[in-house]
């Protein structure tokens, strides 16, 4: 296994909470929110919104620093980008795949003449 299949997969756990989904697009708009101002917007505790950060975080989609008393947390962008180019080679290998067996079977339509359904004459 790739360090950036290892990657993706701590990238895609960490995104698979809406919570924290929610929580990686507010850090988009607003750069260097605490989780104070980051809980204001959402349903949950501020002991809640720090767990999730610091899955996100964990899986090293946030960078965090201490300002004084607070700790604010930026986006990193680069785990996300690798996950997402981990995406794309997989989707391009099934592309390949299933382009293949558009071939197999296209060929096997022309060789074999009949569609299913048609009446031979």
């Amino acid at each position: 296994m790739s360090s950036q299949r290892d990657l993706a997969g701590d990238v895609f756990g960490a995104l698979s909470d809406p919570t924290r989904r929610a929580l990686l697009s507010s850090l988009a708009q607003h750069p260097a929110a605490t989780a104070t101002e980051l809980a204001a917007d959402l349903p949950i505790s501020r002991q809640a919104v720090v767990k999730h950060l610091g899955a996100l975080a964990d899986a090293g989609l946030l960078d965090r620093e201490r300002s004084g008393r607070e700790v604010r947390y930026r986006v990193t962008p680069a785990p996300l980008s690798e996950a997402v180019g981990w995406m794309a080679d997989v989707g391009a290998q099934w592309d390949d795949r299933l382009a293949t067996l558009s071939r197999q079977l296209g060929g096997a339509r022309a060789a074999g003449g009949a569609h299913r359904g048609e009446i031979p004459r």
